[in-house]
């Protein structure tokens, strides 16, 4: 499986200039897409939209957003809100829910088990993590962003 590849403007970032990534090899920038962030849907739901309105700005300033985007970034934001609305259920309603089955006898036995919305936010934190790491949203990526902001890097890869 492996680690997802990073896009070239990510590795050109934290890289060490001259077209270099981190490790000092030539990044293949591959094609030359049009950098304009793409338009928010007009269905998302009230709070993807306004995650799209947070993120987008700074991708836009690294030059990482395209128009072909949208979709990807539009899951992005539903699968955020989708993780805020079940941490929102879990703090109001609990982390468990009991559950009163009946047996065949007509005997009441109740058990306590995880609260569905429990699953759904760790579900969509899995695949917000994954979509975030496509944009370089993650803290590992911003550290290599952070990394990449040096402007006074000497261009030796073995420096």
């Amino acid at each position: 499986m492996g680690r997802t590849p990073q896009p070239a403007a990510l590795k050109l970032i934290s890289g060490r200039g001259n077209g270099r990534d981190s490790g000092g090899r030539v990044v293949n920038t591959g094609p030359q897409f049009r950098r304009i962030p793409p338009k928010p849907p007009t269905w998302l739901s009230r709070e993807a939209a306004a995650e799209w309105r947070r993120v987008v700005p700074g991708l836009q300033r690294l030059d990482l957003l395209k128009e072909e985007d949208r979709a990807v970034l539009a899951a992005y934001c539903e699968t955020w809100a989708q993780f805020v609305e079940a941490t929102r259920i879990v703090t109001r309603e609990g982390i468990t829910d009991e559950v009163t089955t009946i047996s065949a006898s007509g005997s009441e036995s109740v058990r306590t088990v995880p609260h569905p919305a429990v699953a759904i936010a760790r579900t969509a934190g899995r695949e917000l993590r994954a979509f975030a790491a496509q944009f370089g949203l993650t803290p590992s990526s911003e550290q290599a962003l952070a990394r990449g902001a040096d402007d006074d890097e000497d261009d030796n890869p073995f420096a």
